[in-house]
């Protein structure tokens, strides 16, 4: 089953994939972690000739208590390229099988129901041969809720997704929702794994949830920056800020920053690197404010506009590579 993962980070013991080191564990935040052992983004890719169908195997558990909240409905969605092509409702349990039928030859994508942070233990064609799809390059994209995917209402329409899809990469998702503010011991699990390009979208939870000043957010992002480039020298790096958040905007935190405070010291700390290798895509204006699900969280049409401005930044950094 290994070879039709992607976008995966690290695999426990028992086949779960987990999006931090299951070894480093004890020093992160337990918001963190626990976001880190639903598998956003992870997905099986795959080139199906002559199949009728797929029968999937999988376990599932209830959802975290977070994602009780979510409105995306847990089911097997089956693309090919930007289509769907099936889905099939997901239930929690072990021994669970779902059937889905590609309709055609060709290369496929399956995505999973996240909430239910399933296991896949096989996938059997009825008829056919299923092979592997061809690796791509490797994209790390670390950032909070939105980077998650939090209020798509399917997996496959997360911004990091579907840039991945239009630029041929293979992402990985470790984007954790209510967290990923900056903890240098993310910064060093993002170093420790191949990249071939990276992306940071954090600094919306710096506002309220763990209370970050401008002074402090320069530092950490240069700091975060400092270890990954480090690691990954010559590997391009996207740093995309905060995106519009209206309640949070120009209200001062408990260390006197607003949102808009804390954007600016964000991209001040990315300019100040003179790093031609580091690029900065400011959030102020990817979307508005009627965008957003929630007040905080865009839906499928504000990620769709996110992964259009990243989209056209990244196609410009691998074009960049080639000449």
């Amino acid at each position: 089953m290994n070879e039709l993962l992607r976008g995966v980070s690290w695999l426990s013991p028992e086949g779960a994939v987990l999006r931090a080191d299951p070894a480093d564990r004890v020093r992160l935040p337990l918001d963190t972690w626990e976001r880190a052992t639903v598998p956003a983004g992870v997905r099986l890719e795959f080139v199906a000739e002559g199949v009728a169908a797929l029968d999937v195997t999988y376990s599932a558990t209830p959802p975290l208590p977070a994602d009780a909240y979510r409105k995306c409905e847990p089911v097997f969605t089956l693309l090919c390229g930007e289509q769907v092509v099936a889905e099939a409702a997901a239930s929690a349990g072990d021994g669970q099988v779902v059937r889905l039928e590609p309709g055609t030859d060709g290369e496929f994508t399956l995505h999973l129901p996240e909430v239910l942070r399933p296991v896949v233990h096989e996938v059997r064609p009825a008829g056919g041969t299923l092979r592997p799809a061809p690796a791509r390059p490797r994209w790390l994209v670390y950032g909070d809720s939105i980077s998650e995917g939090w209020t798509t209402s399917r997996p496959h329409r997360a911004w990091p997704s579907r840039v991945g899809r239009k630029l041929g990469l293979d992402t990985v998702n470790l984007g954790y929702a209510g967290a990923a503010r900056g903890e240098l011991a993310s910064a060093q699990q993002l170093a420790s794994l191949p990249a071939d390009l990276i992306t940071l979208a954090f600094g919306t939870n710096c506002w309220s949830r763990t209370p970050s000043s401008g002074e402090l957010l320069y530092e950490t992002t240069r700091a975060f920056l400092g270890i990954v480039r480090a690691a990954h020298p010559d590997v391009p790096v996207l740093v995309v800020s905060p995106v519009v958040r209206p309640d949070a905007e120009h209200v001062p935190n408990a260390l006197d920053a607003s949102l808009a405070r804390l954007r600016g010291a964000q991209e001040r700390a990315v300019s100040d690197l003179a790093d031609k290798g580091v690029r900065l895509l400011s959030g102020e204006r990817l979307i508005e404010a009627r965008h957003l699900v929630d007040g905080v969280h865009p839906g499928d049409e504000g990620h769709g506009m996110i992964a259009e401005a990243v989209t056209e930044v990244l196609r410009d950094v691998l074009a960049g590579q080639d000449r």
